[in-house]
């Protein structure tokens, strides 16, 4: 069996490896050629716990990188699909692009198995017409499933490993087959079930999240107009046993949370009243903080902006992800007011990013006087002896410092 997993980025490849080191043959396609020329050369485009130690093992096995589609018997496909910011509709660009790439080298009896985010319908509308336009019969001669990942980035190992995964397919064949391949690394759960549900599931985990943390969020500023700890008031409330109330935080960031909710209110314009303002508390929270940050300068008499430091530019902590970090999200805001003299500081980032991102963390201190902590990275953790002389905004709530603020 050939596996070609078409786009090599934070799903593609630790799937393509988990199944190389299985002794399955894949083929690894991506069309950005650096990527490529980085795997060639036994070097990974990104960091990610465990990746080294599958990336050697892998490559004692039948695994190579290419920039073109190959012949296989079956095909993942992990391409971004980003949302539109003007209607909030899925782009499907990436995703078309790839099949029809498929549909041009593939046997018939080949199975797609999507594993890029789709919202509601995609398959039955959008993919099954490019495969009747190739001249395949739908189902007879190519079978396409929806097969949704489900890890987050800092983790991705492991949970791609343990964690259940759902198989959405039209007959029990193609789920058999996928089944099987998905159980070599696969030791959670495998859900088969229609591809509508599949479709609907991955959108419903991303959403409940959002909504929820949404809540947690509005409860901050709630707490903090009457001058109440809500990490007391989280704490005391999750006693109850029906009730888990998430963390609040400086806003909502990565590929999923912050994207796939907006696919529904795309879709369902009238139907996500709660998805629609839970997004916009989420999105708002970033401009939340940085009020607070002003409000901070003001009571302890800061008045330039080059003495604030942003602590942690990724999205979450202990991953090198930015994507729609809530640093960046800050840091654009300040900009398009041309006031770009803030500074930040990251130590998972080998690069620098934005200007005035400092790459020795004891510089950065000694040259602003408030600390805006936005990642939680272990390494703020272990150096919190060294934020004496800093006032500090902990919006993760992660140092328990005995003086400073929180959200």
């Amino acid at each position: 069996m050939t596996v070609n997993v078409i786009g090599l980025g934070y799903i593609g490849l630790p799937t393509a490896l988990s199944l190389a080191c299985e002794d399955i043959k894949v083929v690894g396609t991506d069309i950005n050629t650096k990527v490529v020329e980085l795997l060639r050369a036994g070097k990974l485009p990104f960091v990610e716990t465990g990746m080294e130690d599958i990336f050697n093992k892998a490559k004692d096995f039948n695994v190579e990188f290419v920039t073109h589609t190959v012949k296989a018997d079956i095909y993942v496909i992990a391409v971004p699909t980003p949302f539109q910011d003007k209607d909030k509709r899925i782009n499907l660009t990436y995703l078309k692009s790839a099949i029809m790439n498929i549909l041009q080298v593939c046997d018939k009896g080949s199975i797609i198995a999507i594993e890029s985010t789709i919202s509601p319908g995609v398959i039955k509308n959008v993919v099954k017409p490019i495969v009747e336009e190739a001249n395949f019969k739908w189902e007879e001669d190519i079978f396409v499933a929806y097969v949704p990942e489900r890890i987050i980035p800092g983790n991705m190992i492991y949970e791609l490993r343990h964690n259940s995964r759902t198989i959405g397919v039209s007959n029990d064949e193609t789920g058999a087959r996928l089944t099987q391949m998905y159980k070599v690394f696969c030791e959670g759960e495998i859900i088969v079930t229609s591809i509508e549900v599949a479709e609907m599931t991955k959108i419903v985990e991303n959403t409940y999240r959002d909504v929820n943390i949404a809540f947690a969020n509005e409860l901050a500023r709630m707490c903090y107009i009457e001058g109440i700890d809500v990490h007391e008031v989280i704490r005391t409330s999750n006693k109850h046993p029906r009730v888990n109330i998430l963390n609040p935080g400086p806003g909502v960031g990565g590929h999923c949370i912050s994207v796939d909710p907006w696919f529904l209110v795309g879709d369902y314009p009238t139907l996500t009243e709660l998805v629609f303002t839970a997004r916009r508390v989420n999105d708002y929270q970033p401009t939340y903080v940085l009020s607070r940050i002003r409000e901070i300068m003001k009571e302890n008499d800061i008045a330039d902006m080059s003495k604030v430091g942003l602590y942690g530019l990724t999205y979450k902590e202990n991953v090198d992800d930015t994507r729609r970090s809530p640093a960046l999200q800050i840091i654009e805001f300040l900009d398009s007011y041309f006031t770009s003299e803030i500074k930040s500081f990251d130590p998972i980032l080998d690069n620098t990013i934005v200007a005035n991102q400092y790459t020795d963390f004891e510089s950065f201190l000694g040259d602003i006087k408030l600390l805006v902590v936005l990642s939680a990275h272990d390494h703020i953790i272990e150096n919190k002896h060294l934020l004496n002389n800093v006032i500090v905004f902990d919006t993760r709530n992660c140092l328990d410092l005995k003086d400073g603020y929180r959200l």
